[in-house]
Order: C-alpha cells, then structure tokens, then sequence
C-alpha cells in the first residue's frame, strides 16, 4: 500500500506563494516509495536484535535448570531405603541382618505396617515425620499391645509424642555426631560410641533406658512397653543405618543389636500413594496451605520487583507539553513518517480524509471561500464551479465522496486531488 499524503507542507508554516515547491512536494507525497526502504516489516536480523537478550537469559536459566537437576537427581535417592545402595541407602544393614538369618521385607503404607506388628517383629518407621497424624495413630495403636520393637528413626517434636507418649523432643538438636553411651542399656554398652547425634529427647517414664547423651539430654531412648513385653526404641539420627556411615565407630554394632533382637525386621518406608493419608484432616487444607513459605514469599517479592520497574518504565502521568522541536524536519520525512502509521493501521478512510482536507484548505483561498467554511458542500463546490467550470473529475465525489475500498483507489483518489489542484491554480 502506497504512503497517502498529509496536509500540505504549505499549510504547516511554509511559502504559499512557492508553486514550485509545492509542486515539488506534492509530488514527493504523491510518489509510491521504494519497498527496500519503507518496509515496517522487521527483518529477522532486526528480530535477533531486539530478542537476543531476553533469548540468552532464558537460555542460561534452561541450563543451569538441567544442571542442578543433574547434581541433584542422584542427591539423597533412596534414602533409608533397604534396597538402595547409594550412600543414603540402608541395603548394607539389609544384607548383614539377612546373613544373621533375619527376615527383612520392605511395606510402604500403613495398613502393611499395622498387619506387620507382631511378638516376633522389629518395626522400623524410617522416616516418622512424613506420616500423617492420622497415620500416627493408627500405627502407635497396633504396636501398643503387639509385643514386638518398633524403632522410630529421628522422629520430630510433634512425630515422637504421638508415636511414643511421654517423650519430647529437645528444640535444639545435637552439635556433635559421635557419641558415647552413657547408660547401662546392653546393646549400646556393646557398641561403643556411635553416630547418634542429631535431635534430643526428653521422657517422664522411669523405666527407660536413655543413652548418647549430647549436653544432658539423650539422643537414644528404649522405653519398655507397659502392657507386654515390646519396646519402642527412639534414635535421634539415622546415621548409623545409612551404608556410607555403617562401618564408622560402633554404627554397625549398634544397627546389628537394634534390628536383630526378633527374627523379623518390617521396614517401614511411607509413600504418598498410602490411601490411609486420606483419613487426616491436612488434606483438606488448599492449594496454597501445601505450598513452602518460601515459595510464597519469593513470589511476593517478584510482584513488588514486577511493580517497581513497571513504575520506572511508565510515562509519568500529566496532560500534554506541547514543546518545538530541536531540528528542522523535512516536509516529506513528516509525510512518510503518517503514511507508515496509515499503511501499518491499514486506515485506508482517514488517509483519504486527510488528503481531502488538506487539498480543500489549499484551494479555498484561490476559489475565495472563507477557511471556516471550506469543508461544507453547499458553499465549497458552488464556489469551485465558478472558478473551475470544467473540472476533470466529479468535484463532489472527489472532495466529499466515501473512503475508497481498495489501495488502488486510494492511489488513484490522490492523483486525482493533485491534478485538481493544479487545474485550479492554473485557472
């Protein structure tokens, strides 16, 4: 689509007695300019420019994405699992019992765990804070009376006094790792010092066995059961299960003694595909309750980084300052500049008004119409007639008809102008 002329260059402050220079304009206005050098179609050179930026910084996010999910894919697999052999895996202290002729199987869901307990049975929760409070009690009901051990693996504060009434966990745990046993409890006495520092506890009962004290406070608890002959035995670290710290001090002793008093050992890994999770009142909590607070806040503060450089890059507020430009800029540059915005708007309708216009303002002077009254048919075309008795084109379609339908027409439509135009000057 060919740029459409504006209003006159005459009409914006220059000679209006220079024929020459406005023939010479208009047919700068009029003229199709070159499609090499006018095109608003950007180029992909001028694309990768303007995008490169944005599109390494997404690249840079995308790699160092894959390279701490590489790092971390293999970080803590398998952890306190009887069948990894990874670091944090328990295969080792899987294999040592299952040479000494004890039975060790693997249940991930409650009701496994619950079937499981028995006299003849070590119940090993590896990982206690992972189940539900519902699941907590269902798992302390079954093993209350079945006379068998149930070890709890570095279970929390709210974790230990449900599965272990009457012991609470010290809110700072322990600051060193290595520990001696302290207490008269056989199985640690044989041992030796052993990696059980991590958290602390207290109890009320009298008749536990409390061993690896860490500044006064236990880090292992056996508490006889009250109404059989279990226990229940709480170890604040898992470090002693772990294959890369089972050969360390008396880690494996300690382990063997633990787990090998009954001939079969319940391992006891939750799974969040345990239906018995469903029977807790958490699970009604919504999306944004299951979410990390630290997630929420590092939205929070991406909305207020958001909403500060929104309000760096906004035009400040106000009304219009009209101001004169620091150079002098070209009539046909201008012209150019508002056939762009036209063609890209593809505002056919308000090119040719504003060519209308501009051609009825330069010819009312000539025909002696008054300014206010050079855009009103009834005193314009009149007027025209009288100095112009045989006009080429129909006056009233070319200065008053609708907006041309095509770009053809509008091409067509501005010659037209600028040939009545120079009919009327010459007349």
């Amino acid at each position: 689509m060919t740029e459409p002329r504006t209003p006159r260059p005459g009409h914006e402050g220059q000679d209006h007695d220079a024929p020459e220079t406005q023939q010479a304009n208009t047919t700068t206005l009029t003229a199709a300019p070159d499609p090499d050098t006018t095109s608003v179609t950007p180029t992909a050179r001028q694309i990768w420019t303007r995008t490169r930026g944005v599109a390494l910084a997404l690249a840079l996010l995308l790699v160092a994405g894959v390279a701490i999910a590489a790092v971390r894919s293999g970080e803590k697999h398998g952890t306190l699992d009887p069948r990894s052999a990874d670091q944090y895996g328990s295969r080792a202290v899987a294999e040592l019992l299952a040479d000494r002729g004890v039975v060790v199987r693997l249940v991930t869901t409650t009701a496994a765990a619950r079937a499981a307990a028995d006299r003849d049975t070590t119940l090993v929760v590896a990982v206690p804070d992972l189940l539900t409070p519902h699941q907590q009690e269902q798992l302390r009901a079954a093993t209350d009376d079945s006379g068998g051990r149930t070890l709890l693996v570095a279970p929390g504060a709210a974790s230990v006094a449900r599965l272990a009434p009457g012991v609470s966990a010290e809110t700072a745990p322990s600051t060193d790792t290595t520990l001696t046993p302290d207490c008269t409890l056989p199985e640690a006495r044989r041992a030796g010092r052993a990696d059980t520092g991590g958290h602390r506890y207290d109890t009320t009962s009298r008749r536990a066995d409390s061993c690896y004290p860490s500044d006064g406070a236990p880090t292992l608890l056996r508490l006889p059961s009250t109404t059989g002959n279990g226990d229940t035995v709480v170890l604040g670290s898992p470090d002693i299960l772990l294959n890369d710290s089972l050969d360390e001090q008396g880690n494996a002793s300690l382990a063997l003694q633990l787990l090998g008093t009954r001939p079969h050992v319940v391992w006891y890994l939750p799974s969040l595909s345990d239906d018995a999770a469903a029977g807790d009142a958490q699970n009604d909590r919504s999306f944004f309750d299951l979410l990390p607070s630290g997630w929420l806040w590092g939205t929070l503060q991406l909305f207020v980084a958001a909403a500060l450089a929104a309000l760096w890059r906004a035009r400040r507020l106000g009304p219009l300052v009209a101001e004169r430009l620091p150079v002098a800029i070209r009539a046909s540059e201008t012209v150019e500049g508002r056939a762009r915005l036209y063609r890209k708007a593809n505002a056919r309708d308000r090119a040719a008004t504003a060519l209308r216009i501009s051609t009825r303002t330069t010819l009312a002077p000539l025909i002696g119409v008054p300014p206010s009254q050079a855009h009103t048919p009834e005193t314009f075309l009149p007027a025209l007639a009288r100095q112009l008795p045989t006009p080429a084109q129909d006056p009233h379609t070319l200065l008053f008809g609708p907006p041309p339908a095509t770009d053809a027409a509008l091409i067509a439509l501005a010659d037209h102008l600028d040939a009545l135009e120079r009919e009327v000057r010459h007349s």
